[in-house]
């Protein structure tokens, strides 16, 4: 499935870029994400853990990481596998940071594939509702670790836990209220 994100953060462009070079801090900024190794070359291994409801995937795998610093641009590809409930998912992700008159503007689009049990939660409607709220806190996490007085109180800085249930109950109460909004 295809989702892509714009987001505005009030750091110019070139503070931005340098944020998302910081492997370590953007995985601190990424909601349920753990980097466990740093095997060199832009490549990391980790775990993207998610709680949906009664089922928890814990997806451990594999990143690379390459970016453009002229055109402010990067690309993020890796995989991974819930070991416990057989699911798999790949992620091919591109952003795009450009200026604006309050600082910047980033462009997300990513291609994700799920597969197994996980997939049963892979409607495109409900991904896409669920990510939004995940880029929020990602946001957040960091303009928070951008405008920290120095690095070791941006290193205290970390996004929360992914909680499935409130999620989903916040994305199904948004969904309903544009469906009577409709009306």
């Amino acid at each position: 499935m295809k989702i892509t994100q714009e987001f505005q953060v009030g750091q110019n462009p070139a503070a931005v870029f340098r944020f998302f070079q910081d492997v370590p801090s953007v995985a601190q900024c990424l909601p349920g994400a753990e980097l466990t190794e740093d095997r060199g070359d832009g490549t990391y291994a980790g775990v993207v853990s998610v709680k949906l409801g009664p089922m928890t995937a814990g997806f451990e795998g594999e990143a690379t990481v390459s970016s453009d610093a002229e055109a402010n641009t990067g690309h993020i590809s890796g995989k991974g596998i819930d070991k416990r409930g057989g699911s798999r998912g790949q992620v091919s992700v591109d952003y795009a940071i450009s200026p604006t008159e309050r600082g910047s503007r980033v462009v997300v689009d990513a291609n994700i594939t799920i597969s197994g049990a996980a997939a049963q939660f892979g409607r495109t409607g409900l991904i896409n509702q669920m990510s939004q709220r995940l880029i929020q806190d990602f946001v957040a996490c960091l303009e928070a670790k951008l405008e920290a007085e120095d690095s070791s109180e941006a290193d205290r800085i970390e996004a929360g836990e992914v909680r499935g249930i409130s999620l989903f109950f916040s994305t199904l109460a948004a969904g309903i209220k544009r469906l009577f909004s409709r009306g």
